[in-house]
């Protein structure tokens, strides 16, 4: 059973920066930023194989965004760089312990078991 817990939402003006956490208790093999906007569904928004690092972002953050982790604190962090009033949502972070097959699929929503429970983020 893996537990996941966000932190590091806030408000911040268009251009400025945060960086999300997400601290598991178990080590997942695959972890993912999702994001859901006010009448949106949940997208994909950046992910990260556990074991070699390999990382994968939506078109609309790449340049802006980085995801890494820190294995010793069982902490995965998404840097939030050049913010725009249109990556205003809700963002969760996401967690499998199994095997995603195709590097192509990582953004959907079905791959993940375990979810936390949110960390707002605002950019007006």
């Amino acid at each position: 059973h893996v537990q996941l817990v966000e932190s590091g939402g806030g408000s911040v003006q268009a251009g400025g920066s945060l960086r999300l956490s997400c601290s598991y208790t178990r080590r997942p093999n695959y972890v993912a930023w999702f994001r859901q906007g006010p009448g949106n569904g949940r997208e994909g928004v950046a992910a990260i194989v556990i074991l070699g690092g390999t990382t994968y972002y939506d078109d609309s953050v790449t340049g802006r965004f980085t995801i890494s982790q820190d294995n010793a604190k069982n902490t995965l962090y998404l840097q939030m760089n050049s913010l725009k009033p249109d990556d205003t949502a809700m963002y969760y972070c996401a967690a499998t312990q199994g095997f995603i097959c195709y590097r192509s699929s990582w953004p959907d929503e079905s791959n993940y078991n375990y979810w936390g429970q949110g960390t707002q983020v605002t950019v007006s």
